[in-house]
């Protein structure tokens, strides 16, 4: 079978569960060889063999996004072994409580803007060396829809996801002439993960779409000809 993504290198953030893994095993399954990130060793090292099962190619790179040095230590690591970075998804997200804004915490608001933002940033300071060395370098973050439409209770969660799409589009714009790094933002909707039940707890998980009809997508826009600073909403099923 074809392998439209054979011998490009990918990075996904929040690998272990969810969105972040249905997306490196769909990567893995067109071609690419995938490097894996997140908290939790023991998910992540799951999601490796399930790549490798299915004739794949990944390495897992355990990651914890609130430490200072981390991503630097992870983006040496992986230049080491390789020379470009052709894909970046940017996954790994955190939800604090939701809350008032007259009663967020202000730690997990903090550590919320650590992963949702700060991190993001750094990933992409980290990587953008390897990602200039690519010849079609695409970068895919994940967003939601309150990044852009607020709403009531979803304050902490929304202000870093709208922030998270303003540094992304400035980014876009930043490198647009300079590189071939083109940047998009993917809403992923209603999707059946351990977040949205958190925050949807008396949801019927079955009537929302699996992370698999979101990665499929990822897959195929990292593979089409977008405009940096592209959008859209994954969509929902009828």
């Amino acid at each position: 079978m074809a392998k439209p993504l054979a011998g490009q290198i990918a990075l996904v953030t929040g690998a272990s569960q969810g969105i972040g893994a249905a997306t490196a095993r769909a990567l893995a399954a067109a071609g690419a060889h995938v490097i894996l990130t997140a908290r939790d060793d023991r998910r992540l090292e799951q999601v490796e063999q399930e790549i490798h099962q299915a004739g794949g190619t990944a390495t897992i790179a355990p990651l914890d996004l609130t430490e200072s040095d981390g991503i630097a230590r992870l983006a040496n690591a992986i230049a080491n072994r390789w020379d470009h970075l052709d894909i970046m998804v940017l996954s790994a997200a955190l939800l604090p409580e939701l809350t008032p804004v007259t009663q967020i915490d202000q730690k997990a608001f903090s550590k919320a803007l650590t992963v949702n933002l700060l991190a993001t940033q750094a990933l992409i300071a980290a990587f953008d060396p390897l990602m200039k060395r690519s010849e079609n370098a695409r970068i895919v973050g994940l967003t939601s829809s309150v990044g852009h439409k607020p709403r009531a209770y979803w304050g902490a969660y929304a202000a870093t996801k709208a922030a998270f799409e303003t540094l992304l589009e400035c980014h876009a714009q930043e490198v647009e002439k300079i590189s071939h790094t083109r940047v998009a933002i993917v809403d992923p909707g209603a999707t059946r993960t351990a977040m949205r039940a958190r925050a949807y707890p008396g949801e019927d998980p079955q009537t929302v779409k699996l992370p698999e009809t979101v990665a499929e997508r990822i897959v195929a826009l990292v593979q089409e000809p977008f405009v940096t600073g592209h959008r859209e909403r994954v969509g929902d099923p009828r």
